[in-house]
């Protein structure tokens, strides 16, 4: 009979436990960047890329912005994503890129609407990077640096 109940007791707890999605191992990213301008990570295929979430208010995030932008200067096989993961006006990260500028596009979501196919980031700065495969390579929780990217890919 305690082993029926433990039974039960687990089914129920399984039951009430909330089931999220896995991320697919091959994400797909279409967004509207900053600029006005429509990006499709899928039309990145052969190239590493650099999906960064970041904030305006997020002091590491912050710091990796000029690592990132200038790894991706230097590396002609790999591009780069900014995702402001902010609910500020757009109008505002403007204004912040204006005096933090980066090389890539960056693109704005918002809290309550979420990236279909990436986990919401469970701390910022978070990155993932992609492989020419359209695959996630890598997935960094903290600020990633240009030392890590070259592990990861092997340059």
């Amino acid at each position: 009979m305690k082993l029926f109940a433990s039974s039960l007791l687990l089914a129920a707890c399984a039951l009430a436990t909330p089931v999220f999605a896995a991320m697919p191992a091959q994400p797909s990213l279409k967004v509207t960047t900053l600029d006005g301008k429509p990006y499709d990570l899928a039309t990145q295929r052969g190239h590493w890329v650099i999906v960064n979430f970041w904030a305006t208010w997020c002091g590491p995030c912050i710091k990796e912005l000029p690592d990132i932008s200038h790894f991706v200067a230097t590396h002609p096989n790999v591009s780069a994503i900014g995702i402001a993961y902010d609910d500020t006006d757009p109008a505002d990260i403007r204004a912040f890129l204006q005096k933090h500028p980066v090389t890539y596009p960056v693109a704005q979501v918002t809290m309550d609407k979420p990236l279909k196919d990436f986990d919401e980031p469970s701390g910022l700065p978070m990155t993932w990077l992609i492989g020419p495969d359209g695959k996630v390579a890598k997935e960094f929780t903290g600020p990633v640096t240009p030392a890590l990217l070259s592990a990861a890919i092997g340059k």
